[in-house]
């Protein structure tokens, strides 16, 4: 094996470098504390990760980098028997420097990426991932395990995302109670790590389609934090309910007229208008409404609500470009935020934070194109577990050695501007800095393989197979929660 050959880099001895290497040597230490079984094998298989040569095809690839100075069995055994304290490194993960916008906010994005594993039968607790463009650009839905991720943004075009949690969902779960257990817990763990105080900004809050942001604004009111998310645009909504007249009898009403999104008719004059140049979408035309809300019945995550369903009033916000990259003319956006009484001010804010939203599909894309994190066959959903949360250390190491990384750039690549490296032009050169760093993991001690399935034996105990999808229904019907009610 031709082992890769290592550029010994000086590194700046400025503040600021010493601040960034003290900050990764610290969160490397504190990773290893939480590998409470296997640690040495996990550790290394991180480092092997962050210093392999290109894309990551195999969960063996690793173990022939120099880095990684164990064999491949025991990359095996740490994800199969390794024990991980999560609690611990989502701790430490909260409290590393945090991204924040121009006005010192916090933006964070949640969002769902499949394991996609159609082609194991003996996987438990898979579930139909919804998926877009293959087949045709058709939607499909194929088994796998889908993870929720929350990240905060940076301002400006990136890249980079900072990971703050990643939660596997399960056949009993209800996608919008672990979302909204998941943000709560990011957002008690930021705040008891001193990102947020009183007097700052609210956290904002942003999520594609697919999320019911109307419930989780409910939920999460007692927080800090702003929930902005994009809604279909074949919704209706309800107006605020007008003015009571003197003399009017009858009961007074609740939900003011309709608002469709797809019937202009139905839309009253908005409450601002703004116009904004792009550089890549031409115009940008944002109209809001103030006050609009959607009528709740007793369905889905509302079925088990006692009492009048509630009034979530928030702020509907129409965006428009001119164009796409491509000349294509896009459809307009339609966003929905829980803050009322919103100024024009806060209306570009809001958009803008949207679209910083798609910087974590970059993110997505380097956890499976480059570092590999969909690539094992693992079997069981723990080992599926534990090797997430080692490519989420890995990012997180990348984003930490960005200020200290020399850009190693290939002969056909542009430079980059100073600050402006990739993640995987980052991990190209985080070979070169890695011996400055802490080094934990001990060495590993003399031994001979074991003996294995005996020769011309057969394997007498097949896998267990399992079924794909939902294995939790409702105890109670509809029904009976509409008499209980009534």
């Amino acid at each position: 094996m031709i082992k890769p050959k290592t550029v010994k880099v000086s590194l700046p001895d400025d503040a600021a470098c010493i601040e960034s290497l003290s900050v990764l040597s610290g969160f490397r230490a504190d990773f290893y504390d939480c590998l409470t079984s296997r640690g040495d094998a996990l550790f290394e298989l991180t480092d092997a990760l962050l210093c392999a040569d290109g894309p990551v095809k195999s969960l063996v690839d690793p173990t022939l980098t120099a880095e990684h100075r164990r064999g491949h069995g025991a990359l095996y055994d740490g994800l199969n028997r390794g024990r991980f304290d999560v609690d611990r490194l989502r701790v430490s993960l909260a409290g590393l420097p945090v991204p924040r916008t121009g006005d010192g906010r916090i933006v964070l994005a949640v969002d769902v990426s499949p394991w996609l594993r159609s082609d194991a039968p003996t996987s438990a607790e898979r579930l139909f991932c919804h998926v877009y463009g293959r087949a045709k650009s058709a939607s499909q839905f194929i088994p796998g395990w889908p993870y929720s991720f929350v990240v905060a943004l940076e301002s400006g075009r990136t890249s980079w995302t900072s990971i703050l949690d990643a939660i596997r969902l399960g056949p009993a779960d209800d996608t919008t109670a672990v979302t909204a257990d998941q943000l709560r817990s990011v957002v008690e763990r930021l705040i008891t790590a001193g990102h947020w105080a009183d007097g700052d900004p609210d956290i904002l809050i942003v999520m594609d389609a697919g999320y019911d942001v109307t419930r989780l604004a409910y939920v999460l009111a007692d927080l800090p934090l702003e929930v902005l998310g994009r809604i279909r645009s074949d919704r209706v909504l309800r107006l605020p309910k007008p003015a009571r007249t003197p003399g009017t009898n009858g009961r007074p009403p609740k939900h003011g007229p309709e608002f469709a999104l797809a019937k202009p008719a139905t839309w009253p004059e908005s409450a601002h208008t703004t116009t904004t140049e792009t550089g890549r979408y031409g115009t940008a035309t944002a109209r809001s409404w103030d006050r609009v809300h959607p009528r709740l019945t007793h369905r889905t995550c509302w079925l088990d609500h006692d009492g009048e369903l509630p009034v979530i009033e928030g702020t509907l916000i129409r965006l428009k470009f001119d164009h796409l990259p491509g000349d294509r003319h896009p459809d307009p956006v339609w966003l929905w935020s829980s803050a009322t009484g919103a100024t024009a001010p806060d209306i570009d804010r809001w958009w803008r934070s949207y679209l910083r939203r798609f910087d974590l599909e970059h993110t997505f894309r380097l956890f499976k194109q480059t570092l590999g994190w969909t690539r094992p066959k693992t079997r069981t959903p723990e080992a599926a577990d534990r090797w997430t949360w080692i490519v989420v250390a890995a990012h997180t190491q990348l984003r930490l050695a960005r200020p200290l990384v020399e850009d190693l750039r290939r002969p056909w690549e542009k430079p980059a501007a100073p600050g402006r490296l990739t993640p995987a032009r980052v991990r190209r050169g985080f070979r070169n800095i890695r011996p400055a760093t802490t080094l934990p993991a001990g060495a590993p001690k003399p031994g001979k393989p074991g003996p294995g399935r005996p020769p011309g034996s057969k394997n007498r105990r097949p896998a267990t197979r399992y079924d794909v999808g939902k294995t939790v229904k409702r105890d109670l019907t509809m029904a009976y929660h509409q008499d209980r009610r009534g």
